[in-house]
């Protein structure tokens, strides 16, 4: 059965479609036997996976960490801008709906982190979660795999920043507090928009937005550096709540903030065009327009600096809001550096000591 265009309930999308290196593509004939409603369900299913590395490295200068960590593949979450989606194709899976119910959980994760933090040719540098899927999804709840890398990272004093549009963070506070009276975390939490129906709409199974308020909170009342990420910015859809947005983090404890563009690289284009069809058909061109005029006509740009920010008028008008919201809120006058200098490499069985 077709499901491009459908709903589903608690999903962000229902389409189904191919992995673009599959050495084959399906194509579905609808023949009307069978139908479809927003009730039906789609079941989420996890594969314990034994990876073979876990720190990744980045060399990209428009991107301010140098490692990260992913505790799983695909989000269920759901977001239907979700840039990580194509990363999916890699496993010769669907970006659309298998994105959000085929998920890996990378089960030796904290132990190949400890091996990789005991290497003499390890160098300490902040490690960042939640740079391609949200170490917060839901399954974490069961898998706890986010919270045993975050264990092995306290115990060594190993600097970390996080991002993640969940109040399951909140369950670590006690990790974190900790860490934050050594300078060694940073969280920001995702905020996309205050509007409880657009939120159900865009990011179907993460936290409301009052809950994203109250965990910036929580974490800045436990003593944790907590910032506001505004991101995506979506033209004509979210672009006007960026002040509100701003004071209502900032009162909450916010201490920094940051924000990037709307990024629709690979199959992403098509499911946004998809979603804007369904929840927005009579202004779909309107920002489908303005997202061109952002990326010098294209869907996308993927040059560095410019993928993050876009360029034109438009751009430079969302830039100097968020400058002057920020300034009138007193944040972002000064960058926030983790400690490095107090990080203890683990002595692992049967590893060389240090003569000196």
């Amino acid at each position: 059965m077709n499901t491009a265009g459908k709903k589903l309930k608690g999903r962000g999308t229902a389409n189904a479609v191919n992995a673009r290196y599959l050495g084959f593509q399906r194509e579905v004939f609808y023949d009307e036997w069978e139908t479809q409603n927003e009730n039906d369900k789609v079941i989420t299913e996890v594969t314990e996976e034994k990876a073979r590395t876990i720190i990744s490295r980045n060399t990209s200068p428009d991107i301010p960490f140098e490692l990260s960590i992913n505790p799983y593949r695909g989000c269920e979450h759901g977001c239907n801008y979700c840039y990580a989606r194509p990363s999916h194709a890699y496993l010769d899976l669907s970006p659309g709906i298998d994105f959000e119910t085929r998920l890996s959980a990378k089960v030796n994760a904290a132990e190949l982190l400890l091996n990789e933090l005991a290497k003499p040719a390890y160098v300490c540098s902040p490690i960042a979660m939640g740079t391609n899927t949200d170490p917060y999804q839901p399954i974490e709840r069961d898998h706890k795999i986010t919270r045993n890398i975050i264990e092995v990272l306290a115990k060594h004093h190993h600097p970390l920043t996080i991002v993640t549009k969940s109040r399951l963070i909140q369950r670590d506070i006690d990790l974190l507090s900790e860490m934050a009276k050594q300078n060694l975390v940073q969280v920001f939490i995702s905020v996309t928009t205050l509007d409880a129906e657009l939120a159900q709409s865009m990011e179907p199974r993460a936290s409301a937005p009052f809950r994203r308020v109250e965990t910036i909170k929580a974490l800045n009342d436990a003593g944790v550096p907590t910032g506001l990420m505004f991101a995506p910015i979506i033209p004509c859809v979210n672009d006007a709540e960026m002040e509100k947005i701003i004071e209502t983090c900032v009162t909450a404890g916010a201490l920094t903030a940051g924000y990037v563009m709307l990024r629709l690289p690979h199959e992403v284009k098509d499911l946004f065009r998809e979603w804007l069809e369904i929840n927005f058909p009579l202004k779909k061109d309107h920002v489908m327009s303005m997202i061109m005029d952002l990326r010098e006509g294209k869907d996308y740009d993927s040059k560095f600096h410019a993928r993050m920010r876009g360029s034109g008028v438009y751009a430079s008008m969302i830039r100097k809001r968020f400058e002057h919201s920020c300034k009138s809120q007193g944040i972002n006058q000064k960058r926030y550096e983790l400690c490095r200098d107090k990080f203890q490499p683990p002595q692992l069985s049967g590893s060389q000591q240090s003569l000196f």
